[in-house]
């Protein structure tokens, strides 16, 4: 470390320092100071987009319970051209496709959930998906819901194991394959399954074997 005799030394030093580093030491400062401020309106501007989307998505909720169908599908129109990166967007798509299927438009419904099963979070896609399979079960395309379930991943379900067993059983009975649909509901007993329903299921089953035993 220099050491100077005297004051004027010590600014000629402090001149010449400046002289060679001031330049890089301001642009430094300059852009430190950019990219904080970048930083905090990039949060603000998120935040902002967030309270919008959240307040587009109270009105869907509103709707919906209302039954006002129409206002739901424009209303989750908004969400998703103006805050498509946010998850509101994503709940909205769920909310238009109940609205599509609540007027019969199964196919429209299909469109909805098959892209935001293959866009969305994996919370949401499951969502999508067994909502779709669903509307399989609905459109009596019922190969096409197995298949549905069979393509997904078990370890991306396994929060949902119970639903698609069920799921699996409703669409094997509908084929009138009922050992195969006996599995599945088992299945989703073991499962955990909080379905009140499935006991009901599996007793029908029972119920038309001894029918058709005794025939």
């Amino acid at each position: 470390m220099e050491i100077y005799d005297t004051e004027e030394e010590q600014v000629e030093a402090l001149k010449r320092w400046w002289k060679e580093n001031g330049t890089s030491t301001l642009i430094g400062i300059g852009l430190a100071i950019a990219v904080v401020l970048g930083w905090d309106y990039w949060k603000n501007y998120k935040q902002e987009q967030a309270l919008k989307a959240s307040a587009l998505y109270e009105q869907i909720l509103k709707r919906s319970a209302a039954g006002k169908n129409s206002d739901v599908e424009k209303i989750a129109a908004q969400l998703q051209q103006k805050y498509a990166s946010t998850a509101y967007a994503d709940y909205g798509q769920l909310f238009l496709a109940k609205s599509q299927v609540a007027k019969n438009a199964l196919a429209e419904a299909e469109t909805t959930l098959d892209k935001l099963m293959k866009t969305a979070d994996t919370e949401i896609s499951n969502l999508a998906r067994i909502r779709l399979v669903r509307v399989k079960l609905a459109s009596e395309k019922y190969e096409e819901g197995l298949q549905l379930i069979a393509m997904a991943d078990p370890e991306v379900t396994k929060g949902f194991a119970g639903i698609y067993d069920e799921l699996t059983g409703d669409l094997y009975v509908a084929l009138g394959r009922l050992a195969e649909a006996r599995t599945a509901y088992t299945s989703a007993l073991r499962s955990g399954s909080n379905s009140p329903f499935i006991q009901f299921k599996l007793d029908d089953i029972t119920a038309a074997d001894i029918v058709s035993g005794s025939e």
